[in-house]
């Protein structure tokens, strides 16, 4: 999960600021902006003025935007700080340093890199079934315009791809191998088989027959005649034009002005200033104590043999591998439904929004991780989901389901994003968020279930400290990657050694961290940092620690840079002693 990034221009929200100026006028205006860069969003929060349109995938357009953020900042500037409220200067920080990370990202060539190995044109036209409602006419109506609208966004894609491959910006070759796939998976022959076709599987009782007819017609002739020669464009363009152009280096300080690109994602992800190497050495001292916790783990299952062995027996014994997607996804069910019932003994305030399981879509699976969250709707049209991925059964261990539902789904993801969207605050604050944070409470929420009962048996907890040890790993080989000039086979080698991760897993998340440098680092920086202030808060307070207070307390202003957690909890605790 990351802040939403826009990319269109709308001139008039980022106008000059009139003398009586405030920040609430900043805010406001800025967010009415940030919608009309991102019309599908829009739609999500309830704003249906933007219902006919996609957003602007131009360069142009990305660097007009940039221009629009600059004149924001210079508006938030000229105010006058000392006279906000303590609350109001939280919300001025938070905008600030949004802004002024996006307009340092400008500075650098990953606006080129439009495409991932996991992300693409052809995954957000794909997407659009999941991402928006269907209802009424007018919302099917809205989403023809939309596939009619795909051919623009697809060229605005590759026209920011062809700027990178003219700067030298582009993608390894390693990381994207297979993608090619992932696209021609949607160019069917019969566009009634196209995953843009779902909406139209169900009447809504609410849409007449004749209605239903025609949107349906008008639906088959858009993915027919529009989007998916659309996607073809883009991969015939990808296989003639971006794929003979990747680069056969990995890491970013490989890339023109990389390294302080990737010093800038760094600074970005964490929240912190650590640097590339700090962040290193964080990493290999938290993968040697994790170590010694495996082993201990080992030790207590009566294993008779070393770490190495036991990890080939993890991942080779069909004792732990489900036999069938349903099989997984039941058992996924089942944890998800058990941790619900434990929810009242960590938090005194939880959200109404409900959550629901799908499984992965088939085109992007095999390539993809083993799970991920998609957040609800913000007008309350679409439950979260919390996605698994049911491909390659034999990669997918059952002793990590307990750990990887409490992250994505609650008390991890789900618990966190819907709550801070039923918060009291700006709408920037509410759907937006810094990763640090976000990823870290979704690691910090997989220890959550020693409190309530969960990791009883021995192969469940080697689960969990493997993939504490997982994200301990990213510390080392996103850095060894894009710091220290590590090789894809030595990353690769590094994670194997140390996790019970399948070797698909490994190979599909280091892939992640060639593609999309410094995301990976937030989870562990984040994690500690909770625990940190965890443990800071139950010293200070002894018997008057409550932890459902101190879990409301670091929840209660969505997701924000560390720091600012960091002060709240101090503050937290400060009220608690005079309780």
């Amino acid at each position: 999960m990351k802040r939403l990034a826009f990319a269109i221009n709308l001139a008039f929200a980022a106008a000059p600021a009139l003398a009586a100026d405030s920040l609430q006028s900043v805010i406001k205006d800025h967010w009415a902006w940030s919608l009309a860069q991102s019309p599908t969003f829009a739609t999500s929060v309830g704003v249906r003025d933007y219902d006919d349109r996609l957003q602007d995938s131009s360069l142009a357009a990305y660097e007009t935007a940039v221009e629009d953020q600059r004149r924001f900042l210079a508006r938030l500037e000229a105010l006058d700080e000392s006279a906000l409220s303590p609350a109001d200067r939280v919300n001025y920080d938070l905008l600030k340093l949004d802004l002024e990370n996006d307009i340092e990202a400008a500075r650098f060539g990953g606006k080129y890199l439009a495409i991932s190995n996991r992300r693409g044109p052809h995954t957000f036209l794909t997407g659009l079934p999941d991402d928006l409602p269907f209802f009424t006419v007018a919302d099917y109506e809205s989403y023809v315009k939309r596939l009619n609208a795909a051919p623009a966004y697809v060229e605005g894609v590759i026209g920011r791809l062809e700027k990178g491959i003219e700067t030298g910006w582009v993608q390894p070759c390693e990381a994207m191998t297979g993608f090619e796939k992932s696209i021609r998976f949607h160019l069917v022959a019969d566009a009634r088989e196209s995953a843009m076709m779902a909406p139209f599987d169900a009447k809504p009782a609410t849409i007449s027959d004749k209605d239903w007819k025609r949107l349906k017609d008008a639906g088959l002739r858009a993915v027919a005649e529009k989007a998916v020669p659309a996607i073809a464009r883009f991969a015939d363009f990808y296989d003639k034009s971006y794929k003979p152009a990747c680069r056969q280096t990995i890491g970013a300080s490989a890339l023109p002005d990389g390294r302080a690109w990737y010093d800038h994602r760094a600074r970005v992800f964490t929240t912190t200033p650590l640097t590339a190497d700090e962040i290193h050495k964080v990493g290999l001292r938290e993968v040697a104590r994790i170590r010694k916790e495996m082993e201990a783990t080992i030790k207590a299952a009566g294993f008779k043999g070393d770490f190495k062995a036991f990890q080939e027996f993890l991942r080779t014994d069909p004792r732990f591998y489900a036999r069938t997607p349903l099989e997984l996804m039941e058992k996924n069910s089942y944890v998800a439904k058990k941790i619900d019932g434990e929810l009242p003994k960590l938090f005194g305030r939880l959200p109404r929004m409900p959550y629901t399981l799908k499984e992965i879509p088939a085109d992007v699976a095999e390539g993809t991780t083993t799970a991920y969250y998609e957040r609800p709707a913000g007008d309350g049209a679409r439950a979260g989901v919390y996605r698994v991925n049911t491909s390659k059964l034999e990669t997918r261990p059952l002793y990590e389901v307990e750990a990887l539902t409490l992250h994505e789904a609650v008390p991890g993801h789900h618990l966190q994003i819907a709550l801070a969207q039923e918060l009291d605050l700006p709408e920037f604050r509410k759907y937006g968020g810094f990763t640090a944070f976000i990823e870290g409470w979704g690691l910090y929420a997989e220890s959550l279930g020693l409190d309530v009962g969960f990791y009883e048996d021995p192969y469940s907890n080697f689960g969990r400290l493997s993939y504490e040890m997982w994200r301990a790993c990213r510390l080392v080989v996103d850095t060894g990657i894009h710091a220290k000039g590590w090789t894809r086979a030595q990353a690769i080698a590094f994670m194997t050694e140390n996790t019970a991760l399948s070797t698909h897993n490994v190979t599909a998340e280091v892939d992640r961290y060639i593609a999309n440098p410094g995301q990976a680092l937030a989870y562990k920086i984040g994690e500690l940092k909770f625990k940190e202030l965890r443990a800071r808060a139950s010293r200070a307070l002894g018997r008057k620690f409550d932890i459902r207070r101190f879990h409301d307390a670091a929840l209660e202003n969505g997701a924000v840079p560390l720091s600012v957690l960091e002060e709240r909890i101090d503050r937290f605790i400060a009220e608690e002693k005079a309780r």
